[in-house]
């Protein structure tokens, strides 16, 4: 079974950063693709930035130039690092990873961004 944890999130000022942090329990033997997504109240969960294979990426045009997705196969881990960050990122951010049994998910963790 695997779990996933993620850290990191917390209340941060317009123009700040923050690095969010997810690790896998449990074993991993592939992972197809780890990726960050967000829901923010109201709305639905929408993806915030994928790494898929080794190091392709693909971001949501809201976050690009702003947001780097980064893994560490050893740590069985995804981060992501989020700078000049606005009040509209604000949402439950998600880890998910999808591997040859099935996809996982994250509890969540709250970001919130103040203007």
């Amino acid at each position: 079974q695997v779990q996933l944890a993620e850290s990191g999130g917390g209340l941060v000022q317009a123009g700040g950063s923050l690095r969010l942090s997810c690790t896998a329990s449990g074993r991993i033997f592939r992972v197809f693709h780890w990726g960050w997504y967000r829901q923010a109240p109201g709305k639905q969960r929408e993806l915030v930035a994928k790494i898929i294979g080794g190091d392709t990426t693909n971001y949501a045009d809201s976050v690009k130039g702003r947001f780097t997705i980064s893994r560490d196969n050893a740590k069985q881990a995804v981060y992501l690092q989020m700078d000049s960050l606005k009040p509209e990122d604000t949402a439950v951010y998600y880890c998910n990873v999808q591997i040859t049994t099935g996809g996982y998910w994250g509890q969540g963790t709250q970001v919130t961004v103040s203007s």
